[in-house]
């Protein structure tokens, strides 16, 4: 046997971090901030532990509590006061996410990322707008075309209320270059685009749609988000997004999808983001409540996959928890 060569010489405490492959840092996470125009004080997440909805009173602090950890960058979901079949709260001037925005980036130095989406706003809880009888027939779907033009005025409506990105995630085709259309023609040009790109059918985001009360009230996303068997196909909506000028392309979940990351950071040049759903992030809390896991570590090795994987950004409600600890 030929012991010459022995990896082990590189991992003793003097070398192993100076040979280190992946660094992950608190400025690589984005951390998610749910803003309530139906509250005037904190609602926990039950299925999020350590997580709330905020009243819009409450976004500043709760982004300045975010900073503190080192995060530099959050994303804004809104829960409006009302809803309706098409959604009309999602692009009001005194929308939740408009009068947030407007706050954070007034009052802090976060990096202020935006939801651009339709399924928290509309009645029956889709992305887009329904087809006709569509509840009657799980066979009909979200009218893409004329959604289109509605994900136009939300991103513009965030721009003007001081969004410094925007991030569609309704799975809408065309929609990253309706938006950077809508965004240049009003002006903002340097508004970018994280797109999500490779957006899967997943059962992972569960808590998510408690948090932000978005589950669909009849049928599923099927028709409009990717099927979690074909890889392929995450290949082909990347590049449609990358032609119609995406900053940023996001996959969304992370964990069990990390062969896309890779495939993704192989194909483009632009920065890749990954979400660390809800269901992920339920799930370790879950077994560290039972005592099976250690949370902070596995929480840790969780998000150093996801950058080794090839993620640039990593948006995950481990962010605040994670940074203090780097």
């Amino acid at each position: 046997m030929d012991l010459s060569r022995r990896p082990r010489r590189l991992r003793t405490d003097g070398i192993r971090p100076l040979v280190r492959e992946t660094d992950l840092s608190a400025s690589d996470l984005i951390a998610p901030v749910f803003v309530d125009a139906t509250t005037d004080q904190r609602q926990p997440i039950e299925s999020m532990p350590g997580h709330e909805r905020v009243p819009v009173d409450e976004a500043v602090a709760r982004v300045e509590e975010i900073r503190e950890t080192g995060v530099e960058a959050v994303i804004v979901f809104g829960i409006p006061d009302s809803k309706d079949e098409r959604g009309t709260r999602a692009w009001a001037e005194d929308g939740v996410v408009q009068e947030a925005t407007r706050r954070i980036t007034g009052e802090t130095d976060a990096y202020v990322i935006t939801d651009v989406c339709l399924c928290e706003y509309t009645s029956h809880g889709h992305c887009g707008i329904v087809e006709e009888c569509a509840a009657e027939d799980p066979h009909l779907t979200v009218e893409n075309d004329e959604t289109l033009d509605l994900l136009g005025e939300i991103a513009t409506s965030h721009a003007e209320a001081g969004a410094d990105m925007v991030a569609p995630s309704g799975m809408m085709d065309g929609m990253v270059g309706t938006i950077r259309d809508a965004l240049d023609a009003d002006g903002y040009e340097d508004v970018a685009i994280m797109s999500y790109a490779a957006k899967y059918e997943s059962a992972f985001y569960g808590p998510f749609r408690d948090a932000a009360d978005g589950a669909p009230a009849f049928g599923d996303r099927r028709h409009y988000q990717m099927d979690p068997a074909n890889a392929r196909e995450a290949t082909r909506e990347v590049r449609l997004d990358v032609e119609q000028g995406a900053d940023v392309l996001m996959v969304k979940p992370a964990l069990p999808y990390l062969d896309i990351v890779a495939g993704v950071r192989d194909q483009v040049d632009q920065p890749v983001a990954a979400y660390n759903v809800s269901g992920e992030y339920a799930m370790l809390h879950a077994a560290a409540e039972k005592g099976w896991l250690d949370l902070d570590a596995v929480a840790y090795e969780s998000l150093l996959s996801i950058k080794r994987a090839g993620a640039d950004l990593i948006l995950t409600y481990f962010a605040e928890d994670v940074a203090e600890t780097l």
